[in-house]
């Protein structure tokens, strides 16, 4: 009942078959903390951090934990489950082992491949922009806490005066963004050398394969939970952070069909499946290993990850907007006390209520005169954001108002760093296991070369991501590279591992790895549960984005963010690509 036994080449020299029998040159894991720790830091990324918590704001926390859990137990953890079991027992990458189920499918595991290519090259961009900020961490005060003087040294840069000192360094000190995708702008060096940088750190580690990775991870996989303790115990000291956890897992209602979508399609990506990583780390386990309780290790604290980072992130985000409603009111106490001639401190945050109401009893042509800001709470607490906007923007501006501001900067941008460098480990292993366990790379070619030239290749692709425009190709690549593609390939990996080589022989091949068969709950989200979530995901995924144009941010100063709609067609993607090529390669 076991796997049968194609001609796909083995990692070792002259092997033709590997599928039952070990070669004993494939690398193995020094144990099986290093191989839970690179699975849980592959999964565990960036998007634990910015993208869980945000979905937990914009649709209520506890209405959004529901769908969210419901899509964990019947599409992540099955879809996990059978990559490391699948890629434990044929152990080879993505290409030869759905080339082995049946050369037909061999596509499949190429799609995987490059869907990892291209991840990790905008991947690693953000690891370059992460770095580029904890370089700037170390100044006192802060880059972006006050605006620039300007060159006539007579004031502050108009363009910075006129949105805020966080934005103007973001938009125009650290990408310095073009008017539009059209407009390709030159090469930032300084974001030349931080993915220079990013990707010099990622080969170091990654120069030996799993032995070198293994040893990394013991970092890049445990010290963002350092971090976030941290963070966890210093924002629930800060004023404001009650109100910032009770609007976080305040539900809203289920009834939105997008709540659903957005919740599978969280959980999908967030386990990091389908890229073939997953498959290229199970394929280093021992035959006997029990890969069940693998996947349920992993993609449960995947999850509780992301809760646990939700805490201290919004814990924080409530004390910004609790700073961020004083200031609005201390303000308006002040323009009130002059404008009335009312002694200081006579108007005071619990009393300011009573007050306008009166003096705008006695005087409302004086009030109105005012400009008084509408200050309330709720307002400063709906300011989400999730990305790099949560990232560079929001957390980077309640960041200055911490006592400490350095500290917590630096710590934060390690943590992120630790968050994506982790998960690089795994888009990198995507691409290379493939390439090697099917001799595509020379013999006469070192290992450590082949990886070298893989991620000199990487870089000088990315350097896309580093001109004037390279933000809004990274929102491109991002919106469409490491979504729509994974759905597919996920969808037609459960269809051939159930229908096409057979539950069966499946279960049969499980239970010599384990000593048990899968029982009737995985077999029923293998063949019923799990293809269907996929294929309604996938066709509501479709319907979503045909139902708007493609569009992409421009920075304007003057109205902070807004949208410019331009049609992203593929002739003009094509277009604009193959110019940059020609320009600039």
């Amino acid at each position: 009942g076991g796997l049968p036994c194609v001609p796909v080449p083995g990692p070792s020299p002259g092997a033709t078959c590997n599928n039952t029998k070990d070669s004993g040159e494939r690398p193995k894991w020094d144990n099986k903390v290093q191989y839970l720790l690179t699975c849980i830091g592959f999964a565990v990324g960036l998007g634990n951090v910015w993208r869980f918590p945000y979905l937990c704001q914009i649709y209520g926390g506890g209405a959004f934990l529901i769908p969210y859990v419901i899509s964990l137990v019947l599409e992540g953890l099955p879809l996990l489950y059978m990559e490391l079991a699948i890629g434990q027992r044929l152990r080879m990458g993505s290409i030869g082992i759905w080339y082995s189920i049946t050369p037909y499918l061999g596509g499949l595991g190429l799609a995987s491949m490059i869907v990892s290519f291209l991840v990790g090259l905008f991947y690693n961009t953000i690891l370059a922009w992460i770095l580029w900020y904890f370089f700037h961490s170390f100044q006192d005060p802060l880059p972006w806490k006050d605006c620039p003087v300007n060159q006539n040294l007579t004031g502050h840069v108009s363009e910075c005066v006129k949105s805020t000192p966080v934005e103007y360094f973001w938009y125009r000190k650290t990408l310095d963004i073009t008017p539009n995708i059209e407009t390709s702008g030159s090469l930032q060096w300084w974001l030349v050398l931080c993915l220079a940088t990013a990707w010099c750190i990622v080969y170091i580690c990654f120069i030996r394969g799993i032995e070198t990775i293994g040893k990394a991870v013991y970092v890049t996989a445990t010290f963002p939970y350092l971090v976030l303790t941290i963070f966890l115990i210093r924002a629930l000291t800060l004023p404001g952070a009650t109100d910032g956890l009770v609007y976080l897992f305040t539900p809203n209602t289920l009834k939105n069909p997008k709540v659903w979508l957005d919740a599978a399609t969280q959980i999908f990506f967030s386990l990091s499946l389908a890229f073939g990583g997953l498959i290229a780390f199970s394929s280093y386990n021992p035959q006997k290993n029990d890969c069940e309780r693998d996947a349920l290790i992993v993609g449960c604290v995947n999850s509780l990850t992301s809760i646990y980072a939700s805490i201290p992130i919004f814990a924080i985000l409530g004390f910004k907007a609790k700073t961020n409603f004083d200031d609005c009111l201390d303000g308006n106490i002040r323009a009130l006390t002059n404008a009335f001639n009312i002694g200081d401190n006579n108007i005071t945050v619990e009393n300011y209520k009573d007050w306008l109401a009166r003096l705008n009893a006695s005087d409302p042509s004086e009030v109105v005169s005012l400009n008084l800001k509408t200050c309330d709470m709720q307002t400063f607490l709906d300011q989400s954001a999730s990305g790099t906007g949560l990232a560079f923007i929001v957390f980077t501006e309640a960041v200055i108002k911490m006592p400490g501001s350095q500290v917590w900067a630096i710590l934060f941008f390690i943590m992120l760093f630790s968050l994506g460098l982790s998960s690089m480990f795994g888009n990198l292993e995507g691409v290379l296991t493939p390439l090697l366990d099917l001799k595509m790379v020379p013999l006469w070619m070192p290992k450590e070369i082949f990886t070298g030239l893989l991620c000199l290749t990487s870089f000088m692709m990315a350097l896309l991501f580093t001109m004037g425009s390279g933000n809004y190709w990274l929102e491109i690549f991002n919106s469409y590279v490491g979504s729509l593609p994974l759905l597919i390939i996920a969808f037609f990996e459960i269809i051939a591992v159930v229908y096409i080589y057979g539950i069966k022989k499946f279960s049969d091949d499980i239970e010599s790895m384990t000593g048990r068969r899968p029982n009737i709950f995985w077999q029923a989200t293998w063949r019923v549960f799990s293809p269907l979530m996929l294929l309604v995901v996938f066709l509501a995924y479709v319907v979503v984005q045909t139902e708007t144009e493609p569009t992409y941010d421009a920075w304007n100063p003057e109205y902070d963010m807004v949208p410019v709609i331009h049609v992203l067609s593929l002739p003009v993607v094509s277009k604009l690509f193959a110019g940059f090529l020609v320009h600039h390669l």
